[in-house]
């Protein structure tokens, strides 16, 4: 059976005998990470302005540069500014990927998927006949500390991954909690980034009361849960020693 081979792994140290079959497949031209992350994420990030200053092209000439009534609509600028921003600081100063480039045309794919929703989500929150949260500023209030807590969280485990990582190795370790008890998720799901990404959107779409972004936030669990069930069954097969109480991405569940 054919096994992909690591990027850093050298041949003469591979244990095979004295011949070896080896394919070689061409993945098209290549771009690298930090270039994908900065780019899928600056888009958001200008898109959802375009609708939260009402440009005229947006929803009409009477609407344009005017503002909601309504202040969760500021704060659901604020918010959703707050979480790509974040995320671009992420990519230039803490992540640390173990691939280098990924190919070119998945990007496009990317692009559609994160733009595309940020326009859905950002025409809905902004549209002059939105109407707030049914249970006004308790369900705003309750909503944002959740959301705050969430990408405090969602930080912190991507400073502990990037930790490990820190002599440059690419080599695979098993994530462990530090004293910052965001980290400690880790004790119950072996992605708990991915938890409190899920996490992030849930009280979005709490905030914001907004079919479109339930559904965005429905697409990102389904993603997700995806992804870290591939990362949890490659943490079982390559550690004997694996925590058995780990779940893949919420705790004693899923």
């Amino acid at each position: 059976e054919g096994k992909s081979l690591r990027d850093e792994e050298i041949l003469q140290h591979l244990p095979v005998g004295t011949t070896a079959t080896l394919y070689f497949k061409d993945l098209g031209p290549q771009i690298g990470w930090t270039t994908v992350f900065l780019i899928e994420y600056t888009g958001p990030l200008f898109i959802y302005f375009l609708f939260y200053f009402r440009m005229p092209f947006v929803y009409g000439l009477d609407e344009r540069f005017t503002s909601s009534p309504h202040p969760v609509v500021n704060l659901a600028c604020i918010c959703h500014s707050f979480h790509y921003i974040k995320r671009l600081i992420e990519t230039i100063f803490v992540h640390r990927f173990s691939h280098g480039t990924m190919p070119l045309r998945n990007i496009v794919k990317n692009c559609l998927y994160y733009w595309g929703f940020a326009a859905w989500l950002a025409y809905y929150i902004n549209h002059p006949l939105y109407t707030p949260p049914s249970y006004g500023k308790k369900q705003i209030n309750f909503a944002v500390i959740m959301f705050l807590l969430c990408e405090a969280g969602n930080f912190s485990i991507h400073v502990a991954l990037s930790d490990l990582r820190r002599d440059g190795s690419k080599t695979r370790k098993i994530p462990y909690p530090t004293k910052n008890p965001f980290t400690w998720l880790f004790f119950f799901v072996s992605c708990p980034n991915y938890t409190y990404e899920v996490g992030t959107w849930i009280s979005f779409t709490v905030m914001t009361q907004c079919v479109p972004v339930g559904l965005f936030t429905l697409l990102c669990f389904i993603q997700m849960t995806i992804w870290a069930k591939d990362k949890h069954y490659t943490y079982l097969r390559e550690f004997k020693d694996y925590p058995s109480l780990r779940m893949p991405i919420i705790p004693f569940l899923l």
